[in-house]
């Protein structure tokens, strides 16, 4: 049977929290996943925003969750409730490129026991944004790390066989793809273009530095309890 007749392969899993301002984008980016025929549903996975968040992804067309607030939380709670086959992840801050259906859509025909991610890139014209783009996609490439705002396309089946995200306050992205493995995650030439805001506040280098930090003691061992309060 060919996948015209049957059900769009993908459920997109938004998490957000007051993400007015930069959720217009992210949705806009979907269009050609919906052209194609390649995307089920958009589920908004709110965590109490008090912005029209909700609003403007019902207009869209999303289904809206209410979840506890915390990514891993909201990020289980979407893919429990997701209908797809596939599961792509993203953050309501990251808009892809228009090529990314052409991409996942390829993935999932050739590539079906395999997760991916796309290329980061910030929303900055600095030349430090360059700078860490290119940081976090040799770190994708070389120890299949990537960061959340790459997104992650995977399906149900390898999802549910690495037991999904960890209920954890941080980290939760870091220790998914650690339980996909090197061997099973692929990186797709398309573009997730993420905000620069973090960064542009605290400084680009001492936040990246900051950052993996953090991971490099999470991988030892540190738990993301005592992670997350040392992070904002």
């Amino acid at each position: 049977m060919g996948r015209d007749n049957m059900p769009a392969p993908v459920s997109i899993i938004i998490p957000a929290l007051n993400g007015e301002s930069d959720l217009p984008a992210c949705l806009e980016s979907l269009l050609p996943g919906l052209a194609s025929g390649l995307i089920r549903e958009v589920l908004l996975v709110d965590a109490g925003s008090g912005d029209r968040t909700c609003e403007i992804a019902e207009a869209a067309g999303c289904r809206i969750l209410q979840a506890e607030r915390g990514r891993a939380k909201q990020l289980i709670a979407g893919a429990g409730a997701a209908r797809g086959n596939w599961l792509l992840f993203l953050h309501a801050d990251t808009a892809l490129s228009p090529e990314w259906a052409e991409r996942a859509g390829a993935h999932i025909e050739t590539s079906p026991g395999k997760a991916a991610t796309f290329e980061l890139a910030f929303r900055s014209d600095a030349r430090e944004a360059k700078w860490l783009a290119a940081r976090a996609n040799r770190r994708t490439r070389w120890f299949a790390l990537p960061y959340g705002d790459q997104g992650l396309l995977i399906s149900r089946q390898l999802y549910d066989a690495v037991g999904g995200f960890a209920d954890i306050p941080l980290m939760e992205d870091v220790a998914l793809a650690r339980a996909i493995g090197r061997r099973r995650l692929s990186l797709l030439s398309a573009t997730a273009r993420t905000s620069a805001a973090k960064y542009e506040r605290d400084g680009w280098r001492r936040r990246a530095y900051r950052n993996a930090f953090l991971v490099m003691r999470y991988l030892l061992g540190a738990s993301p309890e005592k992670l997350a309060r040392s992070y904002d």
